[in-house]
Formats: C-alpha cells, structure tokens, sequence
C-alpha cells in the first residue's frame, strides 16, 4: 500500500517496538517491493555484527539508527547509516558535530524518556531548522500527522519526512485512509527536493 501510494522508502522496525518485524517476514515483503524504493532497517542499541547479518539477510539499502551509537559505530556502516537525534532541548544540537561525514542523514525526532521513536509527539521545528546548519541531509521524523505534515514541509524543509504513528488509529497498525491523506498533502506540500519517506 505505501509504496502503490507514492512513498520512496519504506521502515522495517528490528528494535523491541508494536511495530517490531523479525528478519524473516522483512525479507518477504522486501523481496515484493518494486526496485528503487529503498528499505530501511530501524534499530536500536544493536550489535554491529546483528546489524549486518540483517542487513545481508534482507537486502537492506539504509539503516536508521535510533540509539546510543557513536560515530564511530556510524561510520562503520557508511553510507547506509541514518542517525536520530532525539530533541529534548537545544544542546542536542552540539552533539551532532562528531557525526559530519560518519552519516548519510540525520533524523529529528521528538523526546521521550520511556522510548525511541513513535511517540506522536512533535518534534521541535525551530530546532530542526537550525539542524541544517551542519550540511546533512535531515529526515523530519516525531509527530507528523496529516494535520500538520504540510506545516512540518514548510517550516523545515526536510530531505524526506518519517512517519509512522502518525498515519495509525492504533500501535502498529496502519491506517490506509490516513497514509492516503498524508501522501496526497506531501505531494501538495512538496517544493522541490523533498523525498517521501
């Protein structure tokens, strides 16, 4: 469905989540999507040698990684790796610096204590914006709903957006009404050089 509605990537969750998939069913449905839409394993914390058995086993094009991972973690999977940064405050931004050249590109996501990523909570814009300053590619991600995806593209315009809760009436489950709505304002919202994620 995401990919007959226009989206370029599509996120296979590895990390203990609602939405967690096993390595097994991602390559299944990986081997039915159409060449150039990209896949995207999501981890967490994970081991680098876990990382790569998955990456093989299921062809995947990039990885988001949403943990602790140093730079040098980071550059051992370049030029797949995509990194978060969870914005609590505006000192996030410092820790970036270390991470120029070591990643593809860097995901903005919403804080939240208890966990990594689908919060619903909106991340915050002012601190994206300035994000740019570092010269990486950044994918919007925390909070985007139809709702607010097209004010999201124009206060930030991001490489890409990430979305996930946002498009769901309950965890882990897709709404195809609400992916329907949010393409259709991407696409509105879209001004050149936004990729849909």
């Amino acid at each position: 469905m995401s990919v007959e509605m226009g989206a370029d990537a599509i996120g296979f969750i590895f990390a203990p989540s609602s939405r967690q998939i096993t390595p097994e069913k991602a390559r299944e449905i990986i081997c039915g999507i159409p060449p150039f839409v990209q896949t995207v394993g999501v981890f967490v914390n994970e081991r680098p040698d876990t990382i790569r058995e998955i990456i093989e086993s299921c062809s995947l094009d990039l990885i988001q990684l949403h943990g602790d991972e140093t730079p040098d973690t980071c550059a051992e999977f370049m030029p797949q790796a995509i990194k978060a940064f969870r914005f609590r405050e505006g000192s996030v931004l410092q820790s970036i610096r270390p991470y120029r050249r070591k990643i593809r590109a860097m995901l903005f996501d919403s804080y939240d204590e208890k966990i990594r990523g689908g919060t619903g909570k909106t991340c915050n814009w002012d601190l994206a914006l300035r994000g740019k300053d570092f010269g990486i590619p950044i994918i919007l991600s925390g909070g985007l709903t139809p709702s607010n995806i097209e004010r999201a593209i124009s206060s930030v315009k991001p490489f890409a957006v990430d979305v996930n809760s946002g498009v769901e009436k309950r965890p882990g489950k897709k709404d195809h009404l609400l992916m329907r709505e949010l393409m259709e304002k991407i696409r509105k919202a879209n001004h050149g050089g936004l990729t849909d994620a």
